[in-house]
């Protein structure tokens, strides 16, 4: 069942939560890296980061980075 639920991402759902598993050591690499690798524009995947972090099946794919981006986002949201 766990293996289904991994497939119900598409390969781009998969790369964008991949992406966010890596660390980034200095201002503008991370949007290097999702123009670069991903063919992006870095707003553009936010958009799809943010709908992928209300996602179970991105939950059930990566439980640790989902949790952790969406803690990250409420503490933003509780700042504004």
């Amino acid at each position: 069942m766990d293996e289904q639920r991994r497939a119900d991402l598409n390969r781009r759902e998969q790369e964008i939560l991949a992406l966010e598993r890596r660390g980034f050591s200095g201002p503008g690499l991370k949007e290097r890296a999702i123009r670069e690798e991903l063919g992006l524009a870095p707003v553009r995947y936010y958009q799809l980061l943010n709908a992928l972090l209300d996602d179970e099946r991105a939950l059930a794919h990566d439980p640790v980075t989902v949790n952790r981006l969406r803690r990250v986002r409420e503490a933003r949201r509780g700042e504004r």
